[in-house]
């Protein structure tokens, strides 16, 4: 900073220079000077793997890249502009990326994009997932929401319709509210199985934040049912 004598001289040359009333000119000057002396904000940087949802570990064990490492990818092409369907073909063709860990990967870059929230879909819409293991066949597990007195017993819900199913492997649920449900089932051995829960068409986060409590909950009471 120069001294006051200075500055009182750096005041008079502007006010020459510009025209400037003393006040005017000394406003200016002091603006400068803070401006240089004072950095800019360095901007935090972005938690990618927060955005999208899961681990650098875990999605560099899977796939090998870190996600700054697929966002440069991605970026590169200009995969932002793409469709969901357009940039999981890329990743799955490109590097090889099992057809799991390609949705993972698409998905999570979405959402670090800002393309979707996590729970939302690319369309707009919101969904609910949840899963859960069972210590019974898969076989019991499938008739528990396949028939619906036995659903009666632990899901409180009526009005639902069965649209499609396959025995053991999945269901399509219109429920009551015209939202959809898709139901996967697995088989984890011979006695223990598992089913996830994708409930699609929700529209906004808090009905989807609602509706995967609901979830929670209710395969709990079926967990109660058929392990207790």
């Amino acid at each position: 900073m120069p001294t006051d004598k200075d500055f009182k001289r750096l005041v008079r040359a502007r006010m020459a220079r510009t025209g400037e009333a003393y006040t005017t000119a000394r406003a200016h000057l002091l603006d400068n000077q803070l401006r240089k002396a004072t950095p800019p904000a360095k901007q935090p940087a972005l938690d990618y793997a927060k955005l999208a949802g899961m681990s650098d570990i875990t999605i560099k064990a899977k796939t090998g890249c870190t996600w700054e490492r697929w966002l440069w990818a991605l970026d590169r092409v200009g995969a932002h502009q793409w469709s969901h369907r357009e940039i999981a073909a890329y990743v799955r063709e490109k590097y090889d990326v099992p057809s799991w860990w390609t949705q993972t990967v698409t998905v999570g870059y979405e959402r670090i994009k800002g393309l979707r929230a996590i729970g939302q879909r690319r369309g707009g819409e919101y969904q609910a997932s949840k899963s859960k293991t069972f210590g019974v066949p898969v076989g019991r597990l499938y008739r528990a929401f396949r028939d619906a007195r036995t659903r009666r017993r632990w899901l409180d819900t009526v009005g639902l319709t069965v649209r499609s199913a396959v025995p053991g492997k999945s269901m399509r649920v219109t429920w009551p509210d015209g939202t959809s449900v898709e139901l996967y089932f697995a088989a984890k051995g011979a006695a223990k199985s598992q089913v996830a829960v994708q409930h699609r068409k929700l529209p906004d986060k808090p009905s989807a934040e609602r509706m995967k409590g609901y979830w929670a909950d209710r395969l709990g009471s079926l967990h109660q049912m058929l392990n207790g």
